[in-house]
């Protein structure tokens, strides 16, 4: 059915499509061979093919039990960390993966993206510009795939979540895809430094074989298009698919881990719509 998937990125708003998949890929007995994912779609991508879902929103109940804000501005007074994301996101990305890390092997190649920032730019200046850039496409051009990051030098790197030797290698490479400041540290990969891979594409397609088929595209938020649509692509017909409304959550907040079910759920319902769906979206990619 699908060849290849794609997980855009979101951060929580990445329990949509946890939702979302565990309706369909039964249904449909979905098996690609490639997925491409950045930052917490690429975290969701390695989840479904390690845990379920019900045991993750379980861990992260218990993980942010405590976890009262999502800035503690008192610790500037002592020289601590004001976000507590990181340490809280790394950790759970150990606990999650640990014992079922080598069943990743079997799983489809899964492909994680970073965006190596300017070398014009020092670490902090790319932050700045990356994150005007980021949201100028976000808020204002509202563009499905953006360029204006990779016009000022922001460039992609994809690396298999498979050639990574252990969970704390996979851990270090989803927060290098997931890094924003200040939620997170600037983060460096063979010794540069690297931001969220939606700074040069969340929707990562520019990672995808070129090879003819239909592809999956799941994104977390919702843009001025239908809900549904296909994009022909070369000898590719890339059907893309956005949640129904907002998705219930934001997606640096580490305070409402039961927001997580009900964006979870809301992907369970479109994936249904989706199902029912089916027979005429493949009818248009047929006729793209």
């Amino acid at each position: 059915m699908f060849d290849q998937v794609v997980f855009a990125g979101g951060g929580n708003r990445c329990w949509w499509q946890a939702g979302f998949w565990d309706v369909i890929q039964p249904e449909l007995d979905i098996k690609p061979r490639v997925i491409t994912g950045i930052s917490a779609g690429a975290a969701t991508a390695c989840m479904l093919y390690t845990r379920d879902a019900d045991w993750v929103m379980r861990y992260y109940e218990n993980a942010l039990r405590n976890n009262r804000k999502n800035a503690y501005w008192g610790n500037l007074l002592r020289g601590e960390s004001v976000f507590p994301h990181y340490r809280i996101y790394r950790q759970a990305l150990l606990d999650i993966y640990g014992e079922k890390f080598a069943q990743l092997a079997k799983a489809p190649e899964i492909r994680i993206g970073v965006s190596h920032v300017p070398r014009w730019l020092g670490a902090r200046g790319a932050v700045a510009a990356g994150l005007i850039a980021y949201n100028i496409e976000k808020y204002i051009r509202k563009t499905l795939h953006p360029t204006l990051g990779q016009s000022i030098g922001f460039r992609p790197e994809f690396v298999r979540a498979q050639d990574c030797a252990n969970v704390e290698e996979l851990a270090d490479l989803i927060l290098q895809s997931s890094c924003t400041p200040p939620f997170t540290p600037v983060l460096r990969r063979n010794g540069r430094p690297v931001l969220d891979g939606g700074m040069v594409d969340n929707v990562p397609v520019g990672a995808l074989d070129p090879t003819p088929g239909t592809v999956l595209v799941m994104v977390t938020r919702i843009y001025p298009r239908p809900q549904m649509f296909v994009v022909p692509h070369g000898g590719q017909q890339r059907l893309y698919v956005q949640p129904s409304s907002k998705v219930p959550i934001s997606s640096w907040d580490y305070t409402s881990p039961s927001q997580m079910l009900h964006a979870y759920n809301l992907g369970r319902t479109d994936g249904e719509q989706f199902l029912q769906r089916m027979p005429e979206l493949l009818h248009a990619a047929a006729r793209e």
